[in-house]
């Protein structure tokens, strides 16, 4: 089947291992094909043959937050895992996709491979003779499925809604999901109900019982619909008041089963001022904020800047806030960028500010490759 013209034209360039110009190809379409997993897997699978595995590890997590079980992005997940030396982690990509393709000849002969250089030098000697390329999966042939292209162009009418200012609310783009249910062991004991609060102490938040209830009971539906962001603001002014240690404990419990949030399933987004006015409502909790980068620092297995946020327009500064990710990748200063990071308070002389642990980033033009 006939792939779109776009992505047709650059895997015409990666099968004749011109990756460089299938790079070019798809970079400058990120807005076009914000959100689909197609995009985010031939770029990734592209840096990966190009050997620039920073970038690639970036498209290929952007790729996962698609779709989590796809065996294919699993495969390349696990060959950067190996080429970094973490082969544990690669080990357990590799038997998740056994798991899901109990024939994939990938999955094992990596397994084989690692069994037979157990050590983390003797693997190195083997990544070294170039063969980590056979264990890179392959590039799609089949078309995209409708869905993927629909997803694409509403992806690419919100990206042009936020570069005119304009807030696109995210359930428009969100699938439909099913309720999900409460874990065990979340709801409320009778014990816990009769008495939610405690005496005495120094609280951020003074709550009565029926407050203590209510935010409680709010956050639970709103866990059930899946807007973890919302239900864990909830959860945190919980956290930082007055209410009983048991009811925490049972809040604590509840956001340990929250969901990492991708670009296009972020429900519920909370912009800079908000989070600034009170950085322990919003503690953990995931925005994406678009702006600039600055005092870039990139090293071997981490990337870190000050954000400049709002000033994608160069326009207007909303605050300036540092954003560590734990894995590098390169960011051009010229162009804005998109960062869908976790809130983390830092308590300063005079007040309560913000970093953002980097999940994943989003740019239209990255910085050429250094030869």
């Amino acid at each position: 089947m006939k792939l779109d013209p776009i992505l047709s034209k650059a895997l015409r360039f990666a099968r004749k291992k011109n990756y460089d110009a299938a790079i070019r190809t798809l970079e400058v379409e990120a807005n076009r094909y914000y959100g689909s997993f197609t995009y985010y897997y031939i770029l990734g699978l592209a840096y990966l043959h190009s050997k620039i595995f920073g970038v690639a590890l970036t498209y290929l997590r952007l790729a996962a937050e698609q779709k989590m079980r796809d065996p294919n992005t699993l495969l390349a997940l696990a060959a950067l895992y190996l080429n970094h030396g973490d082969t544990d982690k690669a080990v357990d990509l590799y038997l998740e996709v056994q798991s899901l393709d109990a024939t994939n000849k990938i999955a094992k002969a990596a397994l084989k491979t690692i069994k037979k250089h157990p050590g983390p030098e003797d693997i190195s000697v083997w990544i070294d003779s170039g063969k980590l390329h056979t264990l890179f999966p392959p590039f799609p042939r089949a078309d995209i499925p409708r869905k993927e292209l629909i997803r694409a162009a509403l992806g690419a009418a919100a990206a042009i809604c936020i570069v005119f200012g304009i807030v696109v609310l995210a359930r428009v783009l969100t699938p439909n999901r099913e309720e999900r249910p409460l874990p065990i062991g979340i709801t409320l004991e009778q014990a816990e109900l009769d008495n939610p609060l405690q005496l005495g102490g120094s609280h951020r938040f003074v709550l009565t019982r029926s407050q203590v209830l209510d935010e409680f009971a709010e956050a639970q539906r709103l866990f059930i619909a899946h807007r973890d962001e919302a239900a864990r603001v909830r959860l945190n002014r919980i956290l930082e008041s007055n209410a009983s240690e048991p009811v925490k404990n049972r809040a604590r419990l509840l956001i340990e089963y929250m969901e990492t949030p991708g670009f296009d399933t972020l429900i519920d987004r909370f912009s800079y001022s908000e989070v600034i006015r009170e950085p322990f409502l919003f503690r953990g909790c995931h925005v994406i904020w678009r702006g600039m980068a600055t005092n870039i620092d990139i090293g071997h297995n981490h990337t870190s800047f000050d954000f400049l946020v709002g000033f994608d327009t160069r326009r207007i500064l909303e605050g300036i806030v540092h954003v560590h990710f734990d894995f590098a990748i390169p960011i051009n200063p010229e162009h804005p960028v998109e960062i869908l990071g976790r809130v983390i308070p830092v308590s300063g002389e005079r007040d309560t500010g913000i970093m953002l642990e980097g999940i994943a980033l989003h740019q239209a033009a990255l910085l050429e490759r250094a030869r």
